[in-house]
């Protein structure tokens, strides 16, 4: 059976002007009460500014207790890697192991750049970044003591025996889903990540697509049963479907400050009708997503429950 998850407001909430995170919260805790499967938040500094996810995640663990809880997702270029293995090995231990660490690389916007300039990171190194930096961060989740770059590399830090605690809750740490659309993101999701995660991949590509990653998993002597296939969709679902289109533009225009459909080509995005909605998910389940993650346009509890009426529908 797939696995729903939902995408809390955190950007929204903030362009709302409304930066307390009660509404955020509350929301999280009516998604768990409706059986959704998983709770999500998403990562930027200054190009689209939200919450921190790993500090908000933290409040959402202890608000709920059955979802999985996860980022879609986080830029770790961005962020010192020992730094974050300690937050996010912290942040595991309060969440009890309920954990998913959706990863990106970020896309190539002005705004995006000038986000990574200003936190003093080379924008064109984040690829190598973010690789390395997840090595390290599961090096030290080990809990033994880690010398960094091993003997014989080169590395972007140093370490020297160093052990971290606390280590995460699941040995090992969090499973680490990769983003990403073209063929090198899946290859690295298969040789090197626990999940692949895109938003741009679309229903009738996407069986060919994981089996690149597939094939990449087996190349490298891991079990691709051990890798799951998510996919991050946008939806804007109204009984009046040119009202759909309306609220979905509309979003998107106000959310990345751009033509919305500019972004619809980039992002996989729905609005109509619930019945064609319905079809829609479906569409992405037949082609082999197991682990699907929803983000609405427009009013959320009025989405959440027609979600929940959709899964209901479908037998999940």
């Amino acid at each position: 059976m797939p696995r729903v998850g939902y995408l809390l407001p955190t950007r929204e909430r903030v362009m709302e002007g409304r930066d307390a995170t009660a509404s955020l919260l509350a929301l999280a805790e009516k998604a768990e009460a409706m059986g959704f499967n998983s709770l999500w938040v998403g990562d930027s500094l200054l190009a689209r500014p939200r919450h921190d996810p790993l500090t908000l995640l933290a409040a959402v663990a202890a608000r709920t207790r059955r979802p999985e809880l996860g980022t879609a997702v986080l830029l770790p270029a961005l962020r010192n890697p020992v730094v974050l293995a300690q937050q996010v090995a912290t942040l595991d231990r309060i969440a009890e192991g309920r954990l998913i660490l959706g990863v990106g690389i970020a896309p190539d916007v002005p705004n995006v750049r000038a986000e990574f300039t200003a936190a003093g990171v080379p924008f064109e190194k984040r690829v190598g970044r973010l690789v390395e930096g997840m090595a390290l961060c599961r090096a030290l989740w080990s809990g033994k003591p880690v010398t960094w770059p091993k003997p014989g590399s080169e590395g972007r830090w140093t370490l020297k025996d160093s052990v971290l605690g606390p280590t995460p809750h699941r040995p090992g740490g969090p499973p680490i889903w990769v983003a990403g659309a073209v063929t090198a993101a899946r290859e690295r999701a298969g040789r090197l990540f626990d999940g692949w995660f895109p938003s741009s991949a679309l229903p009738e590509n996407y069986a060919r697509e994981w089996a690149e990653v597939v094939a990449a998993a087996k190349a490298a002597g891991r079990d691709p049963a051990s890798l799951t296939a998510a996919q991050y969709v946008t939806l804007s679902i109204d009984d009046d479907a040119k009202r759909a289109e309306e609220t979905l533009n509309t979003f998107l225009r106000s959310y990345y400050g751009v033509d919305p459909m500019q972004t619809r080509r980039m992002q996989r995005s729905f609005a109509g009708t619930p019945d064609a909605a319905k079809a829609w998910i479906k569409s992405y389940i037949d082609a082999g997503v197991t682990h699907l993650v929803l983000r609405f346009a427009g009013d959320h509890d009025r989405h959440l429950e027609m979600a929940a009426q959709m899964r209901r529908d479908l037998g999940w």
